[in-house]
């Protein structure tokens, strides 16, 4: 009979307080949260020198595996139209997600908001790296990610907005898109 740790499984957690407070309770002081602080950092300047890029397709290549050592589990480009979702004209729109247990949404406690940190710290590090290479990018907190991400063939919106893809289902969290102008291949 194989050895089970007690605490192994999220059935562990259901009677659990402390657990419940980890997720749900809200930080009563938000300088606890790494969340604001990221959020709130300045971005940096773009190189003034571009770099020396292969094909838009190897170019997204290289995005996606950057951010995928960065944590991003799924990783999406998209086109943008110019339109209202676009940002400072800039083409293109990454998306990064994350596997989330819980819904960032409802779960307010410093658990429960570990996929938005997540989310902020990749795309916080990739948006400055393609900076670095000295190309515009943006991470636009408000833009609809979850349209982008569909857009970007990560997933299937559901009747809420929220995406659904077929590794994780709904438990899924998309993080801030970063609009650039680093010339990428998009997915969709």
């Amino acid at each position: 009979m194989p050895f089970k740790f007690p605490w192994s499984g999220k059935e562990s957690h259901e009677n659990d307080p402390f657990w419940d407070f980890f997720i749900n309770t809200a930080p009563a002081d938000l300088t606890n949260t790494v969340t604001d602080l990221i959020r709130n950092a300045p971005a940096g300047n773009v190189f003034p020198t571009k770099a020396e890029l292969h094909t838009p397709e190897i170019t997204s290549g290289h995005v996606k595996g950057m951010a995928q050592y960065f944590g991003a589990e799924m990783i999406g480009i998209a086109t943008l139209d110019g339109g209202a979702d676009s940002s400072d004209n800039l083409p293109f729109a990454i998306l990064c997600a994350v596997h989330a247990d819980y819904d960032p949404r409802t779960a307010k406690g410093i658990g429960g908001q570990m996929p938005v940190q997540n989310g902020l710290f990749i795309t916080f590090v990739l948006s400055s790296w393609i900076r670095e290479l000295g190309f515009r990018a943006k991470v636009a907190r408000d833009a609809n990610g979850a349209a982008l991400a569909a857009k970007a063939k990560l997933g299937n919106l559901n009747s809420e907005g929220r995406l659904v893809t077929g590794e994780f289902g709904s438990k899924v969290y998309v993080a801030d898109p970063i609009f650039t102008d680093l010339p990428l291949a998009a997915d969709g």
